[in-house]
């Protein structure tokens, strides 16, 4: 890793003004950096799904617990199974469709119920997802996500069309020559244009940059962390101007985006605050990005069609998502 010089504090809620993309798209918005993608640029991205092989960058959701997982794990409460069909004591019911009334058919069905936000869901931040001294981007005011209705501004139907641009890989491990960063490692803007020249590749206006910590081949080899006490690799705060000055329009990182601990006692997650409520930027976090890594390597791109969309959630502060990077 290259020696960071890293800004205070001071300077980083010094970016909350002078990043700030609040009424750069006119009043009202609620797509924030997605603006920046054209569709001149979802075009050329179009072009880049070359060899057509789609790759998924999303983790598996599991219902076994992880450190991390706070609120609890996903709940998987299955409604109808194949269990017992053969048993002859089995109580059966009137047919209903897929019911019990003698037929042939049937089938299974489940619900599933999950805390998406945190450090273990593959999920996308909506601009409604952080505040800062009360407010959320635009500005609007953090009261308007409310218990009854969740978002009434920047909900995450604001993407509901889904995000299609250019994707660029970051692999940062790869460069600095280990398998992984280690948990609370910071990247800062040298890691990442040292990744870009290593890789032939440059972060342009509209992209989705998906910065690879190795997390994923971790968290395979030795196990999740728990984010709260060990910390984690991730994007630190220093990157946020780089990300403006390029015209970023989303970020993604195989842990929590952030590096944990920031460095900051006021700011916790800089990039969070910062990007979200500030930039209008938006996140994905708990990605999965061994495959596409693998695959960048084989084929010896690191840039590629991104696609993702957020399930069409009213009112949404984020979403369960399987982004996919087509090459």
């Amino acid at each position: 890793m290259n020696e960071p010089v890293l800004p205070s504090e001071p300077d980083v809620l010094g970016y909350l003004t002078s990043l700030s993309n609040w009424g750069r798209w006119g009043p009202g918005d609620e797509r924030g950096t997605l603006n920046l993608i054209t569709p001149a640029g979802v075009r050329r991205a179009l072009g880049l799904a070359a060899d057509g092989v789609a790759v998924s960058c999303a983790r598996e959701i599991s219902a076994e617990a992880e450190p991390t997982d706070s609120l609890g794990p996903p709940h998987r409460f299955m409604v109808m199974t194949g269990e017992g069909l053969a048993d002859e004591h089995r109580v059966r019911k009137p047919d209903q469709g897929f019911g019990d009334g003698g037929s042939r058919v049937h089938g299974a069905s489940e619900y599933l119920g999950m805390v998406f936000h945190g450090f273990t869901v593959t999920h996308l931040d909506a601009l409604s997802h952080i505040f800062w001294d009360g407010q959320m981007y635009g500005p609007s005011p953090a009261a308007h996500v409310n218990a009854l209705q969740g978002a009434t501004s920047n909900a995450v139907t604001a993407a509901v069309d889904g995000i299609l641009t250019r994707g660029v890989l970051l692999d940062v491990p790869a460069v600095s020559g280990v398998p992984w960063l280690e948990p609370g490692t910071p990247v800062t803007p040298a890691d990442l244009e040292a990744a870009e020249a290593a890789q032939g590749v440059r972060v342009a206006g509209g992209d989705a940059v998906l910065l690879r910590t190795g997390y994923g081949s971790r968290r395979r080899e030795i196990g999740a962390v728990d984010v709260r006490t060990d910390g984690q690799a991730g994007w630190h705060a220093a990157c946020l101007p780089w990300l403006h000055a390029r015209g970023v329009a989303l970020i993604g990182s195989d842990a929590g985006c952030d590096v944990v601990p920031s460095g900051y006692p006021e700011l916790v997650m800089p990039v969070h605050v910062v990007g979200i409520v500030a930039m209008g930027l938006w996140l994905i976090d708990n990605l999965d990005l061994e495959r596409a890594s693998e695959t960048a390597r084989r084929l010896g791109r690191w840039e590629f069609l991104f696609v993702s969309a957020p399930l069409r959630l009213a009112g949404g502060t984020g979403s369960p998502v399987n982004p996919l990077a087509v090459f």
